[in-house]
């Protein structure tokens, strides 16, 4: 599936990086610790998140996350969304929290 289809189906709100629609969506990690994530996210997972800034466009592009979603209605950044429309990553918004955002994820690719 890719991430446009998951976010078509999960009502996300797409603020950048349009040219990487087409990524496949195939796991889901969340977090907000960056070090955490790029650590431990992989290649290919929706990454559900609050954080909107540039650090986040940066360990996106280095863990190859298909995408980010914005919980919870969180803000992105000017500087990230220029960063994240240069590097193709898909950011994302949505009104609901982590978990639930999570089980919507987890429910689109069973």
């Amino acid at each position: 599936m890719t991430v446009k289809e998951m976010a078509d189906a999960c009502g996300w709100k797409l603020l950048a990086g349009e040219d990487g629609q087409d990524n496949q969506a195939e796991g889901c990690y969340v977090g907000d610790l960056l070090s955490w994530v790029m650590g431990r996210a992989q290649a290919g997972n929706v990454w559900l998140t609050v954080m909107g800034n540039l650090n986040a466009i940066a360990v996106a592009a280095l863990a190859d996350t298909s995408c980010i979603v914005l919980c919870e209605d969180a803000a992105l950044d000017a500087d990230a969304q220029k960063r994240a429309d240069m590097q193709g990553i898909p950011v994302y918004s949505c009104t609901p929290n982590l978990y639930e955002t999570a089980v919507q994820v987890y429910e689109q690719l069973k």
